[in-house]
């Protein structure tokens, strides 16, 4: 069969294709450049502040038996996405725009004793966790025990009702508020005007155009800060929906990436975990 111009066209969007979602999930199965394994160890420098990403257990995972296993006996799955350059790229900007002395990021089993080490959490694609009643235990606790939860990168529709069911079985009796612009951990360190409503892209949301980032954000999608309380009024769970901090995070150094949406998804970062550590 001849390999014609109409074969290089297709070869090219395949290529393109395998390119996205190896971004996506470019961090299974390798060590990250801080030279922690993908099995949930400890390691590398020690410091007074940790990035702490979630591992749990998907719907995917718990319907059709995805995954693929590790030591900590939660396989593969959706709680990787972006991992480890999102982790690495944030806390090189902590380290270099605040005064904490950041240690190496790492990520932990919601079920491991060690969570309540940290006070602050981080959790991706939460609109496709399907917990167990041991995560819900455990995440229940942490929470009320003065931890923060930061969540990211999930949509309108069906993985909002997912992301609220799960935080119903969490927190029964605390609602999931619209935050506003007056909320103080919006203007803990940095002042962060909501009110605009800019929009964080995923990588999958941009296009290029002669060097240029074209921003294709989804049909119907808001970007909407919400947030859980608790009995003292602080926040305890933040959500970014309709957006990708993580992208933002994990693109940092790309040049097609905003440097806008980039700066503004730090912002966001820091003043949590500034938050989380004053609060």
């Amino acid at each position: 069969m001849k390999f014609g111009p109409r074969h290089a066209v297709i070869w090219a969007l395949l290529l393109a294709t395998v390119t996205l979602v190896a971004a996506q999930f470019r961090g299974r199965g390798y060590t990250n450049i801080t030279g922690i394994s993908s099995g949930g160890e400890l390691g590398g420098k020690e410091g007074e502040f940790h990035f702490i990403r979630v591992e749990y257990r998907d719907i995917y995972r718990a319907q059709r038996g995805f995954g693929f296993g590790s030591r900590s006996g939660i396989g593969r799955g959706w709680w990787m996405v972006d991992w480890p350059e999102a982790d690495d790229h944030v806390s090189l900007g902590i380290q270099r725009l605040t005064r904490i002395d950041m240690g190496e990021p790492r990520h932990l089993a919601l079920t491991d004793e060690r969570l309540f080490d940290y006070p602050w959490i981080y959790a991706t694609q939460t609109g496709w966790w399907n917990l167990s009643d041991a995560e819900v235990e455990r995440l229940r606790e942490y929470l009320l025990r003065g931890g923060f939860l930061m969540t990211d990168d999930f949509w309108e529709g069906e993985q909002w009702r997912i992301f609220q069911e799960t935080m119903t079985r969490v927190l029964p009796d605390r609602p999931i508020l619209d935050v506003g612009p007056d909320e103080p951990i919006m203007h803990v360190l940095y002042d962060v005007d909501i009110t605009k409503r800019t929009f964080i892209p995923g990588l999958r949301h941009l296009w290029n155009r002669g060097g240029q980032a074209q921003i294709m954000q989804p049909a119907g999608t808001t970007p909407t800060w919400r947030a859980m309380y608790d009995g003292d009024n602080r926040v305890i769970v933040a959500a970014n929906f309709n957006m990708d901090v993580g992208d933002a995070w994990e693109h940092a150094d790309w040049p097609i990436y905003p440097e806008a949406m980039t700066a503004l998804a730090y912002r966001f970062g820091i003043n949590y975990i500034v938050y989380s550590m004053t609060h």
